[in-house]
């Protein structure tokens, strides 16, 4: 591919080599820890588990794939609801879990093929059941940015919702005045202005960093050491659906990093590898107390931008990050950011997470104007935003985004009137 600065296996010299590999690390910095930070798990395991999960990605795809695994946003909610109902140990074996879906589909498609999974998930039921991640945690965004807990109770804050107003507008001027790695890093940016702005404001509290020490071993959550390892049908059922989300996701990075470095990565290594290995990264998240993974869009636009391709670069910032885990004093200052300044982010992220699922209509040319396309959309979005529920039993149930993925692709099947667009067809 012209143009290009480094193949996928090139080695930069030593001292690109660093500055290169920082550059991806911070690229995927922000929107990794912020994970952690809603749903109640470590920033230092999301990072480490995010730097062991990238190196088996790349061993797993033969060092073909220049992609970096970073926390899942998708998994937000059925983390936050495994959490609530069985605690915290229930969202990391429902993470292992989407991980054995990964394994099975991945095996399927190393039997059979790729294309019964484009069918299954073509972009009229993808993009409603994007947008529905993004829509139904806007009101978590909100409360966050807005209130602070006095006495167990939310109150409106203005100074509080002051700093994610600066947060948000920090993050904004990066994605339209700045071009760049910057325009790439709203999120990293935003946080640190915020943060910034929070020690001005008062609304910090640096006790817990001062007495933080410079080296941590990361906190682990170890299945029958730390929680009993209980599987129960309502856990599966809130985290396994969501699946159906991720794995569309990795198809359409798979599709555009390809196009960036002139590959065909559906075919070589094939999407049976690069499935596999997201799996695998989740796997061993999941078994040390990690949230769940995904190739990153921040880390395909660094490398659309610098035009370094090196999995060699990627494979350096994973260990930067695996090293950055064990930093203390860095830790101790990612949980003293306010509330208020991961709400900020936050109305802008989920924003664009919604938004996405509105572009992928646009670029594939949804037509409304049919009856099908016009009923499935719509049935997603209520049933996921309304968070409706089908309850079995005291023990088993499908709620929200994980119902909403399950009807849209019933609903796929069943309605007359099928046309055969997929995932890979973007018109003109």
């Amino acid at each position: 591919m012209e143009g290009k600065v480094l193949d996928v296996h090139e080695k930069p010299t030593a001292g690109k080599w660093l500055t290169l590999s920082m550059q991806h690390m911070f690229a995927m910095f922000g929107a990794t820890i912020l994970v952690p930070q809603l749903v109640g798990l470590s920033p230092a395991i999301a990072l480490l588990t995010s730097g062991i999960a990238t190196i088996i990605f790349i061993i797993v795809t033969r060092f073909q794939v220049p992609a970096y695994l970073g926390s899942s946003f998708a998994f937000i909610i059925p983390i936050q609801i495994a959490t609530v109902s069985g605690g915290v140990g229930s969202a990391m074996i429902g993470s292992m879990f989407v991980a054995l879906v990964y394994a099975i589909v991945s095996l399927i498609i190393w039997k059979t093929g790729y294309e019964w999974i484009m069918k299954i998930l073509p972009p009229i039921v993808v993009a409603p059941v994007i947008m529905v991640i993004g829509l139904a945690l806007a009101p978590t965004a909100v409360g966050m940015a807005s209130t602070i807990q006095v006495e167990g109770e939310s109150v409106y804050s203005l100074l509080h919702f002051s700093a994610a107003l600066v947060t948000l507008v920090s993050a904004i001027i990066c994605i339209m005045f700045f071009r760049g790695v910057v325009s790439l890093m709203p999120i990293l940016i935003g946080i640190v202005v915020g943060y910034i702005y929070s020690s001005f404001i008062g609304i910090l509290d640096f006790t817990a960093v001062k007495e933080a020490k410079w080296f941590v071993f990361p906190e682990m959550l170890i299945p029958g050491v730390d929680y009993e390892f209980v599987v129960t049908p309502t856990l599966l059922a809130v985290m396994v659906p969501i699946a159906i989300v991720t794995i569309s996701e990795h198809i359409g990075h798979q599709l555009v990093l390809g196009r960036i470095v002139d590959r065909d990565y559906i075919q070589n290594p094939g999407l049976n590898r690069s499935l596999l290995g997201d799996g695998i990264g989740t796997l061993i998240s999941g078994l040390v107390g990690g949230p769940p993974k995904t190739t990153y869009g921040e880390n395909i636009g660094v490398l659309a931008i610098t035009r370094v391709y090196s999995v060699y670069v990627i494979l350096g910032a994973a260990v930067f990050a695996i090293i950055f885990s064990f930093f203390g004093k860095v830790m101790a200052i990612i949980a003293t950011i306010p509330t208020a300044v991961l709400g900020g982010i936050s109305i802008l992220l989920f924003g664009i997470i919604a938004s996405s699922g509105l572009r992928m209509f646009v670029d594939h040319n949804i037509d409304f104007g049919k009856q099908r396309n016009l009923v499935i959309a719509s049935v997603i979005l209520v049933i996921g935003i309304g968070g409706a529920t089908i309850k079995f039993s005291d023990t088993f149930s499908i709620e929200g985004m994980a119902l909403a993925a399950i009807v849209g692709v019933l609903l796929n099947l069943l309605l007359p009137g099928k046309d055969e667009q997929k995932l890979t067809d973007v018109k003109d």
